[in-house]
């Protein structure tokens, strides 16, 4: 089993910025495809920023250029940098973690990032 725990999450203005962190722990070895996704009120979850199993990095179009995703493999934690947040960023931000050990899927709870004046 593995649990993921996301933090970092909050009420931040438009223009500002936010550092998630997604820790993981339980039965993990090796280096394994993790990343982060939303979901936003009445829409469906999306790929925000992801490492695959090959250590590249994708980024959603709409997050090219503010967000950086980063890891502490040691720490088996990912981050997300988040900058120049803007209204639409707001969503509930899920941290993911494909466990090559077991072929689970495993998935956070969620923290919500909300972007407002």
């Amino acid at each position: 089993q593995v649990q993921l725990v996301e933090s970092g999450g909050g009420l931040v203005q438009p223009g500002g910025s936010l550092r998630l962190s997604c820790a993981a722990s339980g039965s993990i070895f090796g280096i394994n495809p993790m990343g982060w996704y939303r979901q936003a009120p009445g829409k469906e979850r999306e790929l925000v920023a992801r490492f695959t199993s090959g250590g590249i990095t994708n980024y959603a179009d709409s997050v090219k250029g503010r967000f950086t995703i980063s890891r502490d493999n040691a720490e088996n934690t990912v981050y997300l940098q988040m900058n120049s947040l803007k209204p639409e960023d707001t969503a509930v931000y899920y941290c993911r973690l494909q466990n090559v050990y077991d072929a689970g899927d495993y998935w956070g709870k969620g923290t919500l990032v909300t972007v407002s004046s």
